[in-house]
């Protein structure tokens, strides 16, 4: 029943989940700057210290699916509790390590518990407002993860201009003064009785996404065998399972399913306009890595800015709308990075605008879309998995970059390119173009509706 009480409650607690996911999403990013660092300090190679945020991904894609999972089994501040105050402990890890272990420990500990809020950052809405005004909502998530990557450099760069790599642990710390506030807005929720958790699936999807993820980044074949073995065997347990770890009637959803599939495309996608650039940048124009930083800056300002009014025209015109808005300023963004990459690092920067302020809305009309695709009981579960999917397809996108960067000898398939050292650039950026005239066509025959739906009820047992 969404109450005006229950939305005004709503409203506070998304106020709140912004704060939470820009200090999660900043914690995050702000690692991958002192890598190096680190490496120098422990005496270690970069790929043993990349393991800081290997580990990290691996454990926080899991965990949305899982805290996803739990919520409906339990209350939301329950597992806010667990998960802020696991965070907190990781960060008081890391802030005293004085060995590479510890360190380690102490970012697996911030990973399992920051796994909790994009889970609930996404299950809060779908409970507490309406299906007309959740676009609004979930757009707070949007401006969040946008100040995150905007603070992080910033932030990164400051404490280490002034003291040693692990006072970054510190600032996490803050999400602790946030810990009261949820426990006294979220509100007590009725739950059926459940049976035991179904541990033997949730670890079979587990190795199932760790050997994916590892596989892929470290092209080790074999391992990807393994991951598909482990899947099927999932898919089968959950099939024969009196309590499966992910209710198999959500893949019976044909809209929830196409909703996946493309969700993975548009966060491997996506992760491009964070992981591409920087390389182009210190490659074709020889930036040093503290202007690489803040060459990033305006695309995250302008995507903070301008989030709230993405979930503002979900609401007002539908989420099709919206998409469409999001794939045409994505893939402005990638023709005109395609064509002028050789120009100036000055319209890089003014053309990333244009790509994460249209990534930050075709999140919020994906989310919002997908969200509507689920009955009442299977929301935690459904939302759980679609984060772990988008974490899941960034890990993949990653992956695939570097290789694809790493290629010599190309000849630009773009006419109207400028320049004669980054033709495989050029090339990747027309690729990614043509992947989302894929997604829009796709996502116009499926979610073919520009007005909201009508929200789901509980499924019947």
């Amino acid at each position: 029943m969404y109450t005006e009480a229950k939305q005004r409650k709503g409203t506070i607690l998304m106020r709140f989940m912004l704060l939470t996911v820009t200090i999660s999403s900043m914690s995050s990013l702000m690692f991958h700057v002192v890598l190096p660092q680190i490496s120098e300090e422990f005496n270690l190679s970069l790929t043993q210290v990349s393991w800081l945020a290997s580990a990290y991904t691996l454990i926080y894609a899991f965990g949305t699916v899982t805290y996803g999972k739990l919520a409906d089994r339990f209350q939301l501040k329950t597992l806010l509790t667990f998960g802020l105050s696991l965070f907190a402990a990781g960060s008081l890890i890391g802030l005293v390590s004085q060995t590479f272990a510890v360190v380690l420990l102490g970012r697996c500990l911030q990973s399992a518990g920051a796994a909790a809020v994009p889970a609930i950052s996404l299950i809060i809405p779908v409970r507490y407002f309406k299906p007309e005004n959740r676009g609004s909502a979930m757009s707070m998530t949007a401006v969040g993860v946008a100040l995150g990557s905007a603070l992080a450099p910033l932030v990164s760069a400051f404490v280490m201009s002034i003291a040693s790599w692990r006072w970054l642990f510190l600032p996490s710390l803050l999400i602790l003064l946030l810990l009261p506030l949820y426990r006294r807005y979220l509100e007590f929720e009725p739950k059926q009785e459940q049976q035991a958790l179904d541990w033997i699936g949730g670890g079979l999807l587990a190795v199932s996404v760790a050997l994916l993820l590892i596989g892929v980044t470290y092209q080790t074949w074999w391992l990807l065998l393994v991951s598909l073995a482990a899947f099927l065997l999932f898919l089968a347990r959950i099939r024969t399972a009196k309590a499966p770890f992910i209710d198999p009637k959500l893949f019976e959803n044909r809209s929830y399913v196409v909703g996946l599939l493309l969700t993975l495309l548009i966060a491997g996608i996506g992760i491009s306009l964070y992981f591409v650039p920087p390389i182009l940048l210190a490659r074709v124009y020889e930036m040093d890595s503290s202007l690489i930083g803040f060459a990033m800056v305006p695309a995250a300002i302008a995507s903070s800015i301008l989030g709230r009014q993405g979930g503002k025209l979900a609401d007002r015109k539908g989420n099709a709308f919206v998409l469409t808005l999001a794939s045409c300023s994505l893939m402005t963004c990638f023709i005109l990075m395609s064509t002028f990459t050789e120009i100036s690092p000055a319209l890089i920067a003014l053309f990333l605008i244009f790509g994460n302020v249209g990534q930050s809305f075709m999140q919020i009309a994906m989310s919002n879309s997908v969200s509507r695709t689920l009955p009442a009981d299977r929301t935690g579960a459904g939302m759980g998995l679609f984060s772990m999917t988008s974490f899941v397809a960034q890990g993949i996108g990653t992956a695939v970059y570097g290789l694809a960067v790493e290629l010599d000898g190309a000849v630009s398939w773009n006419p109207l390119h400028i320049g004669s050292t980054s033709a495989v650039l050029s090339n990747l950026y027309l690729v990614l173009v043509v992947l989302h005239i894929a997604i829009l066509v796709t996502y116009r025959l499926q979610f073919s509706s520009s007005k909201p739906n009508i929200a789901l009820k509980p499924s019947a047992e």
